[in-house]
């Protein structure tokens, strides 16, 4: 078996597998989101750390104006060839989700993966959020999902899938290496054991991010006053539960709604 040490978004093939190979769920659940929760109609959607585009790509073929931005320049290229190749007419940049200003505002946009946890400071979150707002018209939404640290019982510490598309199979596990809440920084493990007819390749990487309670977050979105809280839910993707968040809650997708 060959190793190799490097980032997963250097592979974006690999990654969209990984987090790609159940994409109706959380499809459906932002078609229904952007319906309920925005106050008139949704055409331009924008995905900050779009990576691969493989929910971007996919509205873009239903219609909505789509675009979007990463850090790494693979996974912006890969998603650009993949606009081409399904006919979409949509822009993807490379930049910093912290840092960037688009030439109009949306009517909605969305990050579901935890990549705004990247952001490892409260400057970063922060400018982030106002960033999102400058967006984001009045009256639209950002769907946002991340992980929470739970303030009662055992955060979970470890996680591992596996995902295939005809002969290629990823299996992928995701372990805590360190969680240190009093810096606000989890660094994990990650392993993409990747499997062909002919070959066995493992990934090998490490990620880091900041951690969040319920109350420490509230207390960010309480400082970027510009978004009110529409709606909570989680994981499950379903759009008619709307999910209170409880001190054992992990799991998170806020809907915020632009003042």
């Amino acid at each position: 078996m060959e190793t190799v040490r490097g980032s997963m978004y250097d592979f974006p093939a690999y990654y969209d597998l990984v987090y790609g190979s159940d994409w109706q769920a959380e499809y459906h659940f932002l078609c229904g989101s952007f319906q309920r929760y925005a106050d008139g109609p949704v055409r331009r959607v924008f995905e900050p750390a779009c990576g691969t585009g493989r929910l971007l790509f996919r509205l873009g073929r239903a219609g909505y104006d789509v675009s979007g931005l990463d850090l790494n320049p693979r996974a912006v290229e890969y998603c650009r060839r993949r606009f081409v190749r399904h006919g979409v007419r949509g822009r993807v940049w490379t930049g910093d989700m912290a840092d960037f200003e688009l030439p109009r505002p949306v009517d909605a946009a969305f990050n579901m993966i935890n990549s705004f946890r990247h952001l490892q400071d409260a400057a970063g979150a922060r400018r982030h959020l106002e960033r999102m707002a400058r967006a984001v018209r009045r009256g639209g939404v950002y769907v946002l999902g991340l992980h929470l640290t739970p303030t009662q019982g055992v955060p979970t510490s470890e996680e591992s899938w596996e995902a295939r598309r005809g002969h290629l199979v990823v299996r992928t596990r995701l372990w805590v290496k360190r969680r240190d809440l009093r810096r606000r920084l989890e660094t994990c493990g990650v392993t993409y054991d990747v499997v062909t007819p002919s070959r066995h390749l493992r990934l090998t990487d490490e990620v880091s991010f900041r951690t969040y309670t319920w109350a420490q977050l509230r207390r960010l979105l309480r400082e970027v006053s510009a978004w009110e809280l529409a709606a909570t839910h989680d994981f499950s993707y379903d759009l008619s539960v709307a999910v209170p968040v409880t001190s054992t809650s992990e799991d998170l997708i806020l809907v915020l709604r632009k003042k």
